[in-house]
């Protein structure tokens, strides 16, 4: 099926961001409508498409179901990219990921029933699968336990899309994305350490003891995922796991941003103890892509190849801003995920 009229929840973002630019890239779309609250969305992500008349920009809530019911009309896809994004908040802040996570994902769902759109594509995330350590994770391995409320709120996501699917007559693209980094990223561990030796190249403190493991992976590979099993959907509900098949430690990456900043002098590594670097981080992640490899997608990029392009863009991103708006209160550090 070809869909002419996206919606995007939370596509003023990083990810979303990049859809954007994919969908206006395309002739045949008729509609792309941003809908974010831009509490961490940024405006810049997309003002070189506000020449676009094909695009649409709602500033408001997804809590706010009426707005969005509104909004939604005449769309005849959504993509729900909205989540909190501060992984590590959720340890001062239990109900972070119910409100800005499920309870959206609701919200919705909701909006789609009562507009009849039937197709929804849905970031999900690897926090879904727990902490099994080295083992590989699959699309339909179980049970499932998270170990993080985020992990938790993307879990009770799916099972809502799929109960949607099956009552209401719904179509369903799950994603558990690896780290995704690339140009316009605005948190993670690339960016952290990024912002942190352009203050100061003689330290970086490290959340963590650097051993934490997991598949880092470009944005650009996943929108041609997304795209790619978006057009061959031919089930009801299907979930993919999207990474790049290979690993990273975070000590690697802060070497890479080492040498990408090119700092000649020696950077005295302050690790924490534990190799956890959050209550409910889990250390090492490994997921299983054969599902998506077999609809023809290949990753592009191997993870320390993600890494150092991403890092690339985003020393010339973070150069580009003030000082004065590197210190504020939006730049403050990020989960390292």
């Amino acid at each position: 099926m070809l869909f002419k009229r996206y919606f995007l929840v939370g596509g003023a973002g990083f990810i979303g961001s990049h859809f954007i630019d994919a969908l206006l890239s395309q002739p045949h779309i008729q509609q792309v409508t941003i809908y974010d609250n831009f509490s961490t969305g940024k405006t810049w992500h997309y003002q070189h498409h506000t020449y676009d008349p094909r695009l649409t920009i709602v500033n408001s809530d997804a809590k706010d179901i009426e707005q969005l019911t509104q909004a939604m009309r005449h769309h005849d896809i959504a993509i729900h990219l909205a989540s909190n994004s501060d992984i590590a908040k959720a340890v001062s802040d239990p109900t972070i990921d119910f409100t800005n996570g499920f309870y959206l994902t609701y919200h919705v769902l909701e909006a789609m029933r009562l507009n009849k759109i039937k197709r929804i594509i849905y970031t999900s995330g690897s926090g879904v699968y727990g902490d099994v350590g080295t083992l590989e994770s699959h699309e339909d391995q179980g049970p499932m336990h998270p170990i993080s409320t985020y992990g938790a709120s993307k879990l009770a996501g799916e099972a809502y899309i799929s109960s949607y699917c099956h009552m209401f007559g719904l179509t369903a693209c799950i994603f558990r994305f690896g780290n995704v980094v690339g140009p316009r990223q605005t948190h993670g561990v690339g960016y952290d350490f990024v912002r942190n030796l352009l203050k100061d190249p003689t330290t970086l403190r490290i959340m963590g003891n650097g051993t934490q493991s997991k598949s880092y992976i470009h944005i650009d590979d996943i929108i041609k995922a997304v795209f790619l099993t978006n057009e061959k959907l031919e089930t009801r509900y299907e979930v993919y796991n999207v990474a790049t098949g290979d690993y990273i430690t975070v000590r690697d990456i802060a070497n890479i941003v080492i040498q990408c900043l090119n700092i000649r002098n020696p950077v005295n590594l302050i690790f924490s103890e534990t190799d956890r670097g959050w209550a409910g981080d889990v250390p090492i992640v490994r997921l299983n892509t054969n599902k998506i490899r077999s609809l023809g997608w290949r990753c592009q990029r191997n993870s320390a190849q993600a890494i150092k392009e991403s890092v690339l863009a985003m020393i010339e991103q973070v150069k580009s801003l003030p000082t004065s708006l590197l210190q504020r209160e939006e730049f403050r550090d990020h989960a390292q995920s």
